[in-house]
């Protein structure tokens, strides 16, 4: 088996489903910058999770702008369109999943460098806490 390593940004929310076999299945797409200048280009590995990965926590995560670091199994699926033309895609059958970082919300304490934690927009200290 060859293991593919690529980092990217999830373009959409993870989609779950359960198959007709009892089967879990989590799949989304990232998207993977390649080349740079005039060369550089973003391809769309389809990614797959099967089994009790797919079934537990980690779809929560896996979100539309979410960085991702994933190993896997790579294949080019090819096939015919409604037209007779040649089509080809990229998947990838997970094996491991890493969360790097990705999209950041301003409501949520963010660390900053020093390893302290920023409070976010709106946020009074000096107010007191209501637990």
């Amino acid at each position: 088996m060859n293991c593919f390593i690529f980092t990217g940004n999830l373009g959409q929310d993870a989609e779950v489903k359960n198959l007709p076999s009892g089967t879990t299945l989590c799949t989304f797409s990232v998207a993977v910058k390649t080349g740079y200048g005039d060369k550089a280009k973003t391809i769309w590995p389809r990614c797959t999770i099967f089994g009790k990965r797919a079934e537990g926590g980690l779809p929560q995560y896996l979100v539309k702008g979410a960085q991702v670091c994933i190993s896997g199994e790579l294949s080019l699926d090819e096939w015919q369109d409604q037209q007779g033309i040649k089509q080809k895609s990229l998947s990838v059958n997970v094996r491991e999943i890493d969360l790097i970082g990705g999209k950041q919300s301003a409501s949520v304490a963010q660390p900053t460098a020093q390893g302290n934690f920023q409070a976010p927009d709106g946020f009074d200290p000096d107010q007191d806490i209501p637990f």
